[in-house]
């Protein structure tokens, strides 16, 4: 007797989804979730100021809320093992960047000399900075570090022999590029989401659905004197919110601007900063003191849209919202 071959057989799509709708607990209500969404953690006003009041950190020689005009590297070095919570860092690009230069459409009047960029080889520089970071990030630390595509490799590379772990590979897209006529404008930033423990890391969710794409506008000082390069505050706030607690700690060890240590003190976080370059120093000193202790935190749940600013675009997840 000849048995019939039995060929496996696919599933239809319509199983498919009848299998996953067996398998969920309740029908997905597009807009519920959201509507639902509350921060992981959250602080009043009173609260977060009250912490930052009352924490100071072991720095070693180095004391909280300063600016150091100092080799990066040097200064890491000096400071104690697994003393920083958050490390936001853009360092030079390697590209023979000065700022200055007239496909940038800027004023250089206003921007200042003495622009560091890397002497020599990229990769031993990117290895010598990153390398310390290791050693100063605390177990449930992160850090953010903005690259170019150009020495991209130089700075993963890096990040592996560290030992540290890159979780999130972030793109910032910022409104203009320079033109070109055979190939694609660049018009973003690479922004490594890098931690050393991935067990233990610290990331507070004050949204329901962060992407990993940054569309955030660059800030236009025309005729306020700037170093060669200049993030957006909004930018460096983004990372400090998921990233850290009032109080905390955030080291720039290529502070520039001062853009990370503003951002710190306008959200109750401490910081300390590492610059080489002394004549920056009158522009990061107005630009910390503009900024009043706390002016732009607030609870994230207050920042969140609200049910009834969702409820045109998802009406049923509205009603059931109301109902519960």
């Amino acid at each position: 007797m000849v048995l019939p071959l039995i060929l496996n057989k696919k599933p239809l799509a319509s199983e498919i989804q009848e299998k996953t709708k067996k398998k969920r607990k309740n029908k997905y209500i597009p807009g519920l979730a959201a509507m639902k969404f509350r921060p992981d953690d959250d602080w009043s006003k009173l609260k977060a100021g009250k912490i930052h009041n009352s924490t100071l950190h072991n720095l070693g020689k180095y004391d909280d809320d300063q600016i150091y005009f100092i080799d990066c590297i040097k200064g890491m070095k000096e400071l104690p093992r697994e003393c920083i919570d958050l490390i936001i860092a853009d360092p030079p690009f390697g590209l023979d960047f000065t700022g200055k230069e007239s496909i940038y459409n800027r004023n250089s009047e206003f921007v200042i000399d003495d622009y560091g960029e890397v002497k020599g080889d990229y990769y031993n520089f990117t290895e010598s900075w990153i390398s310390e970071i290791s050693r100063i990030m605390k177990q449930t630390s992160s850090t953010y570090i903005f690259s170019g595509w150009t020495n991209l490799e130089a700075v993963l590379r890096s990040i592996r022999e560290a030992g540290l772990t890159v979780l999130n590979h972030l793109v910032w897209q910022y409104q203009f590029g320079v033109f070109t006529r055979k190939k694609f404008v660049t018009s973003h930033y690479h922004l490594l989401f890098v931690v050393k423990n991935q067990k233990k890391y610290y990331f507070n969710k004050i949204e329901h659905y962060p992407i990993d794409i940054w569309d955030i506008k660059r800030d236009y000082d025309q005729k306020k004197k700037k170093n060669g390069t200049k993030l957006p505050l909004k930018l460096i706030q983004r990372c400090i919110d998921f990233s850290t607690k009032p109080g905390d700690i955030i080291l720039d060890p290529f502070l520039g601007n001062g853009t990370t240590a503003e951002a710190a003190k306008a959200n109750y976080r401490h910081f300390i900063g590492f610059e080489m370059n002394e004549k920056l120093k009158p522009i990061i000193e107005n630009n910390i003191s503009s900024i009043e202790l706390g002016q732009d935190y607030s609870k994230y749940r207050d920042r969140l849209p609200t049910p009834e600013d969702l409820k045109r675009k998802y009406p049923l997840a509205y009603k059931i919202y109301k109902s519960i």
